[in-house]
């Protein structure tokens, strides 16, 4: 495992092939590939152009409006934006323990989070290119070939989401951008009839979900020359785990391996994660470096998520994804599995899992409580991890006493795999592109690397401050009046 600034010798003197925009993500990234004239490829990053100033203009707001507010940094996966920051701001509030059914309703809520998120992920963005191939034709290449070509597929596809999105509802208030959680607890309950309306579904969407999985370990084990080595690096992982060392998606403690599997932390409060993260800023991307701070620069970055997830924990809770955790444990070899390929695997292992959790969830009358409110001793700071759908997430709040503000820092999960993506597609493409002539198929290959980290590149754009800009106010006949710009 090496660091890599991938710096390019004499870069004027090669050839610029770019990704833009890179296609089937959230958000807004370009690929760079600096080729010379044999087509040798000296150089690849991920560029994150879109930025998001949250972190900043944040401050200065009663926190109370902050939970509703950072949600707006995305569409797709608010709901864990929504989480982090409530749960941040649980500990400002003296809210050290919720009320049973608060906790209950923010786990529904996060669970159908996670499976709406992951079902948009794995049947609209990757299955084209798991079903069709990376480089077949691009006009069928898209998720209007797969709804003709594999139609049922593409039907469960829509109902597996449409079902996370009506758990969001009923527990947020909206579909997208709710109001459920508040600063020590929840501001609503399930009433019978929407407990019910939910139960009716519950067993198909546990059913599809376990056909899913069985889908992608199918087209997994049909080509693992393909699939245990594309883009393939070997890497550190993070995520949270549950007090028995298990899968939790909600709460726990941070837990991090190196590449072989040997851990480097374990049960680390999440209130002081600064003390074992640190964040770097590089010129080219809007996106952050984070590392271990033990480890450094060099050999500390590490890559979270469903990967990450399901290799870090000691078991899963519910019955048929536990069996088949096993599944790819066994088929892994015991050793941990670095094959980005092998995200779209455990993603569906989450999934299950997900719709196995819901499924106990609305079976218990707590959902239904009106005891939703817990407070305590202020606080003037508080940290708030989650796993979301794409990996550990950090809010990070301090307020001062006029219930103001003062300070935020986010590490979003796309920003923690941020190193990993890059050294994904820079294996792809000295494997697919090296002395080649470039072609679609071929860029898509990158794609899929990127893809396989189901990146959320709209969330991860924080590094307010720190990268070069250029103003130009042009007149309508399109010269420069005036320019500015920032080193």
């Amino acid at each position: 495992m090496t660091y890599n600034l991938e710096t390019a010798q004499h870069p004027e003197t090669l050839r610029r092939v770019a990704i833009d925009p890179v296609s089937r993500v959230e958000g807004h990234g370009k690929v760079t590939i600096l080729l010379d004239d044999q087509n040798k490829v000296h150089q690849v990053r991920l560029h994150i152009v879109e930025f998001r100033g949250f972190e900043k203009f944040i401050q200065g707001r009663p926190y109370w409006e902050v939970p509703v507010m950072v949600q707006r940094l995305c569409g797709i996966c608010p709901v864990s934006h929504h989480l982090a920051a409530s749960k941040a701001l649980d500990v400002i509030v003296g809210a050290k323990k919720l009320t049973p059914a608060a906790e209950k309703l923010r786990r529904l809520m996060h669970y159908g989070q996670m499976l709406q998120s992951h079902a948009l992920h794995f049947f609209h963005l990757c299955s084209p290119d798991l079903l069709f191939g990376f480089d077949s034709e691009v006009t069928k290449r898209n998720i209007v070939g797969v709804a003709l070509a594999h139609p049922e597929t593409a039907k469960r596809g829509v109902l597996l989401r449409r079902f996370g999105q009506e758990v969001i509802r009923v527990t947020a208030g909206k579909r997208v951008h709710g109001t459920g959680a508040v600063p020590g607890g929840m501001n609503k309950s399930l009433s019978t009839a929407e407990r019910d309306e939910l139960l009716k579904d519950i067993y198909h969407i546990v059913q599809w979900s376990r056909d899913a999985v069985h889908l992608i370990q199918k087209v997994h084990t049909q080509d693992p020359g393909l699939y245990n080595s594309f883009g393939i690096f070997r890497s550190n992982f993070m995520s949270l785990v549950g007090h028995n060392g298990d899968l939790d998606f909600y709460h726990g403690t941070l837990r991090a391996r190196d590449d072989n599997g040997k851990l480097i932390f374990d049960h680390v409060d999440y209130q002081q994660y600064h003390q074992y993260i640190e964040e770097e800023v590089r010129p080219w991307s809007y996106m952050k470096f984070p590392f271990f701070k033990s480890l450094g620069k060099e050999h500390g970055w590490y890559k979270v998520g469903p990967l990450a997830r399901v290799q870090n924990c000691n078991q899963i809770s519910t019955p048929f994804a536990e069996h088949e955790r096993k599944e790819f444990v066994d088929y892994a070899g015991g050793s941990p599995l670095h094959a980005p390929l092998a995200y779209h695997w455990t993603r569906m292992i989450e999934m299950l899992h997900a719709a196995e959790v819901i499924k106990e969830l609305l079976h218990d009358d707590d959902l239904l409580s009106k005891d939703l409110m817990v407070e305590g001793e202020r606080q003037m700071e508080g940290v708030g991890v989650i796993e979301a759908p794409r990996g550990t997430l950090f809010h990070h709040y301090q307020v001062d006493e006029n219930d103001v503000v003062t300070m935020a820092n986010l590490i979003v999960s796309t920003t923690n795999n941020n190193q990993a993506m890059n050294e994904a597609i820079r294996h792809v493409a000295r494997r697919y592109l090296n002395g080649r002539e470039v072609t679609e198929g071929l860029l898509n290959h990158i794609e899929v690397a990127i893809r396989a980290f189901d990146p959320c590149l709209s969330c991860a754009t924080h590094a307010l401050g720190k990268m070069p800009l250029a103003v130009e106010l042009v007149d309508v006949e399109g010269q420069v009046v005036h320019a500015l710009s920032r080193a």
